[in-house]
C-alpha cells in the first residue's frame, strides 16, 4: 500500500492545486449564503472525485489490472495516453498564456457564482471535480495505480480515500480560512483569489506539462517491464 500512496499522491497534489476550482470556492464564500454553500461546493467536489476513483477501481479489479501484482499491459497503455494528453494540453495552454498576468480573465461562468442556487452550487463543484479536464484524466491514473497493484479491497479503499483527501486540500484550505479567519479571512482570500486569477493559465499549463511526463514515464515503465 505504501508504493501506491508513493504513485497516487503527486496525482492527488496536481488535482489540488487547481486554481479554477480554488477561485470559485472562494467567490461562493463571498456570497450571502457562503458558509453553507461553501460546503455544498466543498462536498460536491469530494463526492465527484470519489465516485470517479471508485468507478476506475470497479474496471480495473475486473478487466485485469494487475497480473501477479504487475500492472497489466493496458493499465501501462492508459497511463500513457493519458501522459500525452496532458502534456500536449499543456504546451497548447502555456503558448496560448497571457503574455501579462494583468490581462488574464477569468470564465464567464464565475460571474454568476453570486446567483447559483445551492443545487447548482453542489453540481458545480461535482463537475470542477469530475469533468474537469486536468482532475479528470489524474484521478483515472490514480484509481488505474490503485487498481494494478493487487490490494485487497479495504486497502484500495483507503488509498482512494486518501487520494481524495489530500485532492481536496485546495478547496479544504480556503474553507479552513474562511471559518476560522475572522475578519481578517476576507482579505486573505482575496489576495489569493487575484494572485490565481493572474497566474491560472500559467499554473495550469506547467502542472499538465509535469504530471504529463510523469504518467509517460509510468506508461513505459508498465509496458517495458
Amino acid at each position: 500500500m505504501g508504493k501506491v500512496l508513493g504513485d497516487v499522491l503527486g496525482l492527488a497534489a496536481g488535482v489540488a492545486v487547481s486554481p479554477l476550482p480554488i477561485i470559485a470556492v472562494i467567490l461562493i464564500l463571498a456570497t450571502p449564503r457562503g458558509r453553507s454553500n461553501g460546503l455544498l461546493f466543498t462536498v460536491g467536489w469530494i463526492l465527484g472525485l470519489s465516485v470517479l476513483g471508485a468507478v476506475m477501481l470497479a474496471v480495473a479489479s475486473p478487466a485485469g489490472a494487475s497480473s501477479h501484482n504487475h500492472p497489466a499491459t493496458w493499465v501501462g497503455a492508459l497511463k500513457l495516453a493519458l501522459g500525452l494528453f496532458l502534456v500536449v494540453f499543456g504546451a497548447r495552454l502555456w503558448h496560448r498564456r497571457p503574455k501579462d498576468p494583468s490581462e488574464a480573465r477569468l470564465p464567464k461562468w464565475m460571474g454568476a457564482i453570486d446567483r447559483l442556487t445551492p443545487v447548482k452550487v453542489f453540481g458545480l463543484g461535482l463537475a470542477l471535480a469530475a469533468l474537469n479536464v486536468k482532475n479528470a484524466p489524474l484521478t483515472i491514473a490514480a484509481g488505474a495505480a490503485i487498481g494494478s497493484a493487487g490490494l485487497p479491497a479495504g486497502q484500495q479503499i483507503a488509498s482512494l480515500a486518501v487520494f481524495v483527501l489530500v485532492a481536496s486540500l485546495g478547496l479544504l484550505a480556503p474553507l479552513g480560512v474562511y471559518l476560522l479567519g475572522g475578519e481578517r479571512a476576507k482579505t486573505t482570500l482575496g489576495n489569493w483569489k487575484d494572485w490565481a486569477a493572474q497566474h491560472n493559465v500559467a499554473v495550469m499549463a506547467v502542472l499538465f506539462f509535469v504530471l504529463g511526463l510523469k504518467l509517460l514515464g509510468d506508461g513505459i515503465s508498465v509496458l517495458t517491464s
